[in-house]
């Protein structure tokens, strides 16, 4: 049960923070304010906030390690996270027609199945 409640935190404030991300990126791409990588990047630090503190209180609120221990795994799961989604976003958007929202939408949902995997097993571990 505690698992499962785990799992649903977790999709909720995922889905949270991948929204801000998403929207952040789109509008700042869609503006040409900046580029789709600058775009993206841009959007991973606005959401970055959303998505720590939220899987910290609520998708593993169980945890008792500090935010000394746990903030820089996070911050070392989510930057991998995010260097995996630029790589693929980027080789996605050269090498095919997609446009940049659609490219995104794909990439971040690959993306979040590894960064639960990470974020359970390693940067919010329990011992």
């Amino acid at each position: 049960m505690k698992s499962l409640r785990s799992i649903s935190w977790f999709g909720l404030v995922g889905a949270c923070a991948a929204l801000v991300h998403y929207v952040s990126a789109v509008v700042l791409e869609a503006h040409e304010w900046l580029s789709p990588a600058y775009a993206n990047f841009v959007a991973f630090l606005i959401a970055f906030p959303v998505s720590y503190f939220g899987h910290r209180y609520l998708s593993f609120a169980g945890n008792v390690r500090s935010h000394l221990h746990a903030l820089p795994r996070f911050l070392t799961v989510a930057i991998a996270g995010f260097t995996g989604n630029q790589i693929l976003l980027l080789g996605l958007l050269q090498h095919s027609q997609l446009p940049f929202w659609i490219a995104l939408g794909i990439v971040m949902l690959v993306i979040a199945i590894a960064t639960f995997f990470s974020s359970k097993y390693w940067a919010f571990r329990h011992g």
